[in-house]
This record gives structure tokens, sequence and C-alpha cells, in this order.
């Protein structure tokens, strides 16, 4: 195909709107969620905000915030990860909404509780202990105090909180952050839940936590505002493992979800052209909606010749990722496989990505490397 008709395609393909509940988003490109940690004391400032609408401004549909945590004192890790309780950061996140709309765009706060993978002494609340479903951390080992039923009601609490308050402030959905071995995946994943209550055992019974989360989220937004739910089979610094080992095990995961309120899936992938089980070409993100009959997102190195590892882990590969094309995302989302493009580095890299891509100037996208970290552009 020739650079005209492959930029047209692109155009065609990814300008499409979508709607799901009461958002419509302008076309299929979304901004994935990545933390940042440029929010002093949790606190979205004035270069947080430009941060948003500048991606906004060039041409991202949906823009999904970075992670931020909701109002319990074992949610976080750093005072820098912004927060989404408090009149000072939500007057920030209020900020944030009131630029990307202004720019056209449509977002949606990622709401967060690490769980697990917090360490002892960890501010923004460093008294605070450390919890998770069974004492049992990412590697196996004993970590932190498995979660009391009060403690289960409360984090419930909080999250639906933080989703009512999305709404308040302006927001057009809210992500609960369901993946990458932070809490609530920590219930899904049969590693770190040893429970022998309500909430652990058979898949049926380690989605409870996250189904009655979901479902006191929904009963606090309206009917019309979209919650998504983010997954993934990989887990922070585990990236090899997986929650579940065949579509029917997936699918046990995923129904409760969809029947307490769950318009969206978020399914995160190290590469999305990688197939999740044996004898499909499908994704997570395409199995996923397969089973459901929800609507996806899709994300993993779109854009990229090689995935996040080597950002992160020494060693894995080169310091400077390439720019990819992204035919092979094309043809998947002409077959409906998923419904939206979820950019992560290349973002990062470049924030006109969507607007270079759309109008075939890809000649000009920005490579990523790891040192477009140290700095909020």
């Amino acid at each position: 195909m020739s650079i005209n008709g492959s930029a047209e395609r692109a155009a065609q393909v990814l300008s499409r709107p979508f709607t799901v509940g009461g958002m419509t988003v302008p076309n299929r490109i979304a901004m994935a969620p990545m933390t940042r940690m440029f929010s002093p004391g949790g606190v979205p400032n004035a270069e947080v905000v430009a941060y948003y609408a500048r991606r906004a401004a060039a041409g991202v549909g949906l823009i999904i915030t970075e992670g931020t945590y909701i109002e319990h004192p074992s949610a976080g890790l750093s005072d820098s990860v912004p927060r989404f309780y408090g009149e000072d950061a939500l007057a920030g996140w209020a900020e944030v909404v009131q630029q990307v709309h202004l720019a056209g765009g449509r977002i949606a706060p990622q709401i967060w509780h690490v769980g697990v993978s917090r360490e002892e002494g960890a501010p923004p609340h460093p008294e605070a202990p450390v919890l998770s479903p069974s004492g049992i951390g990412l590697n196996g080992e004993p970590a932190g105090r498995a979660m009391t039923q009060d403690d289960v009601d409360a984090v419930i609490a909080a999250f639906a909180e933080a989703a009512a308050n999305a709404e308040r402030i302006g927001f057009d959905g809210v992500e609960l952050h369901g993946a990458h071995g932070y809490l609530i995946d920590q219930f899904l994943w049969g590693a770190t839940n040893r429970r022998s209550d309500d909430y652990g055992g058979d898949p049926a019974s380690r989605v409870r936590f996250a189904a009655e989360l979901v479902a006191a989220c929904r009963k606090a937004v309206s009917a019309e505002f979209p919650i998504s739910f983010r997954t993934s089979q990989w887990k922070q610094d585990h990236y090899d493992v997986r929650m579940a080992e065949t579509p029917q095990e997936l699918e046990a995961l995923l129904t409760p979800l969809v029947e307490a309120g769950v318009d969206v899936f978020h399914s995160s992938t190290r590469r999305y052209w990688t197939p999740e089980f044996e004898g499909s070409d499908l994704n997570l993100a395409g199995w996923t909606k397969k089973l459901t009959g929800k609507s996806t997102i899709t994300v993993g190195s779109v854009g990229l010749n090689q995935d996040f590892l080597p950002t992160f882990v020494p060693g894995t590969g080169s310091e400077q990722t390439q720019v990819a094309d992204i035919e092979n995302l094309l043809d998947r989302l002409e077959r409906d496989e998923f419904d939206l493009v979820a950019v992560g580095r290349a973002l990062l890299a470049d924030p006109e990505w969507a607007a270079k891509v759309l109008s075939g100037r890809t000649a000009e996208l920005v490579p990523f490397s790891k040192d477009q970290l140290g700095t909020l552009h």
C-alpha cells in the first residue's frame, strides 16, 4: 500500500466516533494511563493540566489518566502520584477536565489502590499498614496484612466515592485499575488470593471483591456514566504469569464484572499483536469482547517496535524504541476485534502522535527513549 493510501486508511479507520453510555469519543484513539509522578503532594498542577490538554488538542479522543489514589490510607506508594480526594486535588483534576474538554477530548480518571505492591512506611500515609488479600506478595512470600471484612468494606466505599466524585467534577467516565498485580488484581489472581472465605477459592469467588466494588461504583454514578475496568494477565515484575489459562477461565472472571456494571474492558498486554490463547489470533481485548459482548480497549506497544520491558529492566532491549507501522492494528480494528486503541509510550514521546498518524505525517513521528520519562511535556 502506498504512503498516501496507508494514511488515508488510518484516518478512515481511526477517525470513526465511538459511543458507550453517555460518552461519545470523537475517534478510536485513547491515551493509556501512565504513572508520571509529577504531582507534588498528590495535587495535579498547571504542568499536569497542560500535559493532558496538549494531547487532547492534538487529536487524542479519550484520555485515561495516570492511576490516581482513592481515599484510603493504604492505597498509595508516593506523594508525587496524584490522588483523587481532597479539595485541592479534585480542584486540580477539575481544571484538567475543563482544558481537555476545551481541546475537544474526552477524559476518565483511573482510580487505584496498590495493595501489597506498597512498601511499609511509604507516603502519603507512612503509618498505614500494607494490605493484601491474603498477606502474600506477588513473589509468593509473606507480605502485608490480609484484609478483614472491615478493610474490604472501606476500600469498596472509597472506590465508590471516587467514582461519584469523577462524575461530579465533570469527567466523562471512570476506570477501575484491576490489572498489573495491584489490589483488585491481587484478589483475581490465585497466586495472591489464598483466602478461605467468600472472596477466595474458585474464579467465581476470587472475582467477588471486584464485582462488589464495581456494583458499588455503578450505584454511585448515573446509569449513563461509563465504567471501564482494566485487566491484565501479567503482573508487575512478573510478566509471564497468567490470570486465566483458558477462555473458559477468563469468562468465569469477566462475567460477574459485566453483571455488576462494567461497560468497557481495557485489556492490558505487552504487545497488542500477540494471540492470547492457542487456536485463535485474537488478543486479550479480542477474547474479552467475544466472551462478554462488551466494548474493549486494546493496548501494548502500539506504534513501537518493542514492548516496555527495556524501559524498566536493563539488558532486555534497546534504550531507544523505534517507530513501527500500525497496519496490523488497523486490520484488527476493521474486523471489530476491539473498539478503541490505547497508546502509551508513543504519546509520551510525541504529544502529536494522533494528529500525525491521522494526517499521514508518520515520517515526523518522534521515537520513544527512556530519558523522556524525566520530563512532563
